[in-house]
């Protein structure tokens, strides 16, 4: 499945908001990057923080700032997290940005491992 996570401050209102979408639809597998980006994303779920809560998790680590990320509305694996939680940072460092977007395909996190037993024929 193809996520995307979009981040962002909002400084009048003092919150920082996480929404998570999806691309719900099928992909064939002869699709091209420009017809998967341009794929429809759905939003599934939307959860919005208090500066001040944030900023003092920032503060307690990263542990406790992934803790207070994942809610009954947002609650991402833990790879995609930890990328959360450095995003999140980030734009807390930032003067500049007040948004950021995350893109996820859950396919990156699959990995084919090698046949074990068989040796390598060498060419004598």
């Amino acid at each position: 499945m193809r996520q995307k996570y979009i981040i962002s401050i909002d400084n009048g209102k003092n919150v920082l908001k996480i929404s998570e979408y999806a691309i719900i639809t099928n992909i064939p597998k002869t699709a091209t990057a420009l017809t998967i980006n341009s794929a429809k994303y759905s939003l599934l779920g939307e959860e919005a923080y208090d500066k001040k809560d944030i900023k003092q998790s920032i503060s307690k680590g990263n542990r406790s700032l992934i803790a207070s990320l994942r809610t009954k509305n947002i609650f991402p694996i833990e790879p995609y997290v930890s990328k959360i939680a450095e995003a999140v940072t980030a734009l807390f460092q930032s003067a500049n940005d007040d948004s950021v977007e995350l893109l996820f395909n859950d396919v990156d996190l699959l990995s084919i491992p090698e046949p074990q037993g068989k040796e390598k024929e060498s060419k004598s």
